[in-house]
């Protein structure tokens, strides 16, 4: 079927089985304007909680899928594709165990130690730090939640981008190290998991200097998973969110550069916005989903094979929900 044969069937579908579809911003326009709601990560988890519909199609990467699935454990998430954020899979609990072991190696306790997570990490992840006590965090609310976790007095140790937690550091006033780097961690008050978003580490200095010099005026706005070298040089850095609705206030005639994912800057408005690189910046998991994938998994549900289906274990889900509920109480 083309591609607009495939978006009626799937209206139908949608509307004959009762099914919510949600796409995070950084999907393919056709894929993004078939969903329900668009958003966030987190606002996606958000309003899929509160959506009445039992079955719910998320277009996006698998973290995304389970954290609906610890926030509605009775709701059927299915994803049209499972594709794995990169960053994601930069750590998993093992690989996070490494790292508690090597920052007891460096003279600090783990009970000394308060971990918090960026929400871009899988269930087993959120559920070591649930069990450690510690907390998720977003890209909009880490400063806030950072503050909250210093009031115990512990070690920080941030999970897994180090980007966000050296920028963190930075606009905090604190000082960070990345595990493996060489530096002292004990005399770091944020410790930041050596990873890293593929996409936003495109993003460079020259390419600041470069629209700079081109457009005497430009806005450079950029996201926390950007280098701090490059967020440091940046007029405006904010989340997902927060990006578009700092442009959207912006008047048309100024022109602006952004340092995030391409199918969401291509989005933002119709003149005068560039992207600050000179490749294409496209999340290559985020675009693994395709119309056809769409539809394939509303005919999986019509014909109850249910294919592609989040699932967690009570005990995975019931320790990630405490990070997860810290959060929101923050």
């Amino acid at each position: 079927m083309d591609n607009e044969t495939l978006k009626t069937e799937i209206k139908k579908l949608k509307k004959e089985l009762g099914v919510s579809i949600v796409a995070h911003f950084y999907q393919k326009d056709e894929v993004f304007n078939m969903a329900d709601f668009k958003g966030d990560s987190l606002e996606l988890a958000k309003w899929a909680a509160k959506d009445e519909k039992k079955n719910l199609i998320f277009c996006g990467v698998g973290f995304m899928g389970q954290s609906v699935k610890i926030l509605s454990p009775d709701k059927r998430v299915f994803m049209p594709k499972i594709a794995c954020c990169a960053m994601a899979r930069m750590i998993d609990v093992d690989y996070f165990d490494q790292n508690i072991k090597t920052l007891e190696k460096a003279g600090i306790n783990k009970e000394d130690i308060m971990p918090v997570t960026y929400i871009n990490s899988s269930a087993e992840v959120k559920a070591r730090v649930g069990e450690m006590g510690g907390t998720v965090c977003t890209s909009s609310n880490a400063k806030k939640i950072i503050i909250k976790a210093r009031e115990t007095g512990k070690k920080i140790l941030f999970v897994p981008d180090r980007c966000l937690g050296q920028n963190i550091a930075i606009d905090m006033g604190l000082k960070s190290c990345v595990i493996g780097d060489g530096a002292d961690p004990k005399s770091a008050d944020i410790i930041c998991y050596n990873g890293f978003c593929s996409v936003h580490q495109l993003f460079e200095v020259e390419d600041i200097e470069f629209y700079k010099n081109k457009f005497p005026g430009i806005l450079i706005v950029t996201h926390p998973e950007c280098k701090p070298e490059v967020c440091a040089k940046s007029d405006f850095v904010g989340s997902t969110s927060q990006i578009i609705r700092y442009i959207k206030e912006l008047p048309l005639e100024q022109k602006v550069a952004v340092g995030t994912e391409f199918n969401m800057v291509n989005r933002l408005r119709e003149k005068n916005t560039f992207v600050l690189s000179s490749t294409k910046p496209e999340c290559p998991t985020m675009n693994e989903t395709t119309l056809q994938d769409l539809y394939n998994t509303l005919i999986s549900i019509k014909e109850k094979r249910y294919e592609n289906e989040i699932t967690i274990s009570n005990e995975v889900r019931g320790n990630a929900y405490k990070a997860l509920k810290r959060m929101f109480e923050i």
